[in-house]
């Protein structure tokens, strides 16, 4: 599988010149951690909520911009990256979303919600494939058997 099949195509974006308490409202309405700084067409910067100190970093955000705040070392990745790739670029260097790039151009961003979704969406389909399923029967149920419950 690759990240172009699981990213987010619609991707909220700030400029370095915005305020941070305006991109930190701005995330919370969205229900967002994180938001790609752009400069023109170019992707500059990362803005986390935690580089935003969360909920009680009012004072860290008084202030101060999305380009005072935001990280500058951008990790990213391309449509076909695979997910382990992406894991491991996420795992490795400690951090929450790759912008996906194609030609110069941000298409999508994978999060690690977005990870963590397909591995839940992977289990929960292998668990409900496995599941044993009681076969009826003349009318009965056998012994010990519940209908729609599985046997230990």
């Amino acid at each position: 599988m690759r990240v172009g099949e699981i990213m987010t195509r619609e991707v909220k974006t700030a400029a370095p010149t915005e305020s941070a308490e305006d991109a930190y409202r701005r995330m919370r309405l969205h229900r967002i951690r994180h938001l790609v700084v752009m400069e023109g067409k170019h992707v500059i910067g990362i803005l986390s909520e935690r580089d935003l100190g969360g909920s009680r970093g009012t004072t860290l955000r008084t202030g101060r911009t999305v380009g005072d705040l935001m990280a500058r070392d951008v990790a990213t990745a391309k449509a076909e990256t695979t997910i382990r790739q992406a894991a491991n670029m996420l795992r490795g260097r400690t951090i929450g979303c790759l912008p996906v790039m194609e030609d110069s151009k941000l298409v999508g961003i994978v999060t690690v919600t977005d990870l963590l979704e397909l591995v839940g969406e992977v289990i929960r389909k292998a668990s409900t494939d496995a599941r044993w399923k009681p076969v009826r029967r003349m009318g009965r149920w056998p012994r010990n058997a519940e209908p729609g419950r599985a046997r230990s």
